[in-house]
Order: structure tokens, then C-alpha cells, then sequence
């Protein structure tokens, strides 16, 4: 039983794509708010974001969602997933909007990918990167159950995260530079891919969430 997912809602993102996709993944219910009782008493959080780091962060603080997702990643350690620019924020700093603080939850740097961005065989690739790209798994987790080692994602950013603790690097992608596709400590999962655009594999990627218990 998943209980209640909490997806927050500070006014930025794909949140009603997020919910259909985990109602869809087998949610028993799903609310798309920003009100700190319902976080509270929601068994799991989901923190997802598009757009601009300066505002989504303005957003973040003014809604007071930067003090409910600590207290849903640290006091209540409840399963926490968080999505593309969610997973951005969790890092100490942006340079995004001439460089902007993060949540600082994670330490590390969110880079832009550069410009001009090259594969290995020096053919010019396109920021953002828009499209399907192949994640290597680089350490097990309850949340890769059931998806192949390899498996292609969604994924639409300019930006990459760039964790400091290499440690928690759960998946990579490879775009003219490595870049973190997934990040996991205790608690929290975090993809830069979209797993709610992601088909079978995305859904695969949301049912384990809905079915894990928080612990790696």
C-alpha cells in the first residue's frame, strides 16, 4: 500500500503529469499541494520542478516548501523522490540566473552544460539536452528493481547536478560530459530524468517508490 503521495506544489512543474503518472503507477492517493499539514501526514513526497532555478528557489522559500521538505527528508524520514529541477534545488548551488543558493541539502554544484558541447567523437550536441539517453546504474537500489542496467530516460535540462559526494551517484548519463542522472541517500531519491515521461521504464521507476519503505 502506498498510503497518500504528496506531490509539493510551489507553482512550478509538471505536477499534474506527475500525479496522473504515479495514480497510474498505482497510487491509492495522490494530492498536488503546498498546504504543511497535508505534507505532514502524507506517507511519501515527491519534489518535482521545471524552469528557472531563481524563481523555482523564490517560490520554494515564499511557500515555505524548503522547511517541509527537510522535515519530510530529516525528522520524519519519510520516502522522498524528487524530479529534474527538484533534484537541482537539493544541491548547494546553482549556476543558473548568474549563480543562484540552493536548498543546500546535498552538497554540490548544479553546471551548465556549455556551449559549444561536444560527444567524444567531437560532433556538436544540442543544450538543452532534450530527449531519450541511456542511465548506467552505478550502485543497486531499491528504486532500479525490475530496470535494466542501461535503460533510457526522458530528460530536458541545460544544467547537470554535480554532487560533491560521489558516493551517492545511483545512476550517470553520458552528454558531452557525466553527468548525475540519479542521486540516493537514506531516504531520498533523486533522477534529473523525468520518470512520469519516461513510459514502462518511468513507471517501473515511480510503482518502486510507491512500494519502497525508505531504506536502501
Amino acid at each position: 500500500m502506498s498510503g497518500v503521495v504528496a506531490v509539493i506544489d510551489y507553482g512550478m512543474g509538471n505536477l499534474h503529469s506527475v500525479a496522473r503518472a504515479l495514480a497510474h503507477a498505482g497510487a491509492d492517493r495522490v494530492l498536488v499541494t503546498h498546504d504543511a499539514a497535508e505534507i505532514r501526514r502524507a506517507d511519501r513526497v515527491v519534489f518535482p520542478g521545471v524552469g528557472a532555478m531563481r524563481d523555482c528557489m523564490a517560490e520554494i522559500r515564499r511557500l515555505h516548501c524548503d522547511a517541509l521538505l527537510a522535515d519530510a527528508l530529516l525528522e520524519q524520514r519519510k520516502p522522498v523522490l524528487a524530479i529534474c529541477v527538484g533534484m537541482q534545488a537539493l544541491m548547494t548551488h546553482s549556476e543558473e540566473n548568474d549563480g543562484v543558493d540552493c536548498l543546500g541539502l546535498i552538497p554540490g554544484e548544479v553546471r551548465y552544460f556549455g556551449n559549444p558541447l561536444t560527444d567524444a567523437g567531437g560532433q556538436r550536441l544540442k543544450v538543452p539536452h532534450m530527449g531519450w539517453n541511456t542511465v548506467r546504474q552505478t550502485r543497486a537500489h531499491p528504486l532500479w528493481n525490475g530496470i535494466d542496467d542501461g535503460t533510457r530516460f526522458y530528460f530536458v535540462h541545460s544544467f547537470y547536478v554535480d554532487a560533491e559526494d560521489r558516493s551517492l551517484v545511483a545512476g550517470a548519463v553520458d552528454y558531452g560530459v557525466t553527468a548525475d542522472a540519479a542521486l540516493a541517500r537514506d531516504n531520498l531519491f533523486a533522477t534529473q530524468f523525468h520518470p512520469e515521461k519516461s513510459h514502462t521504464a518511468g513507471l517501473q521507476l515511480l510503482k518502486n517508490f510507491l512500494e519502497w519503505t525508505g531504506q536502501c
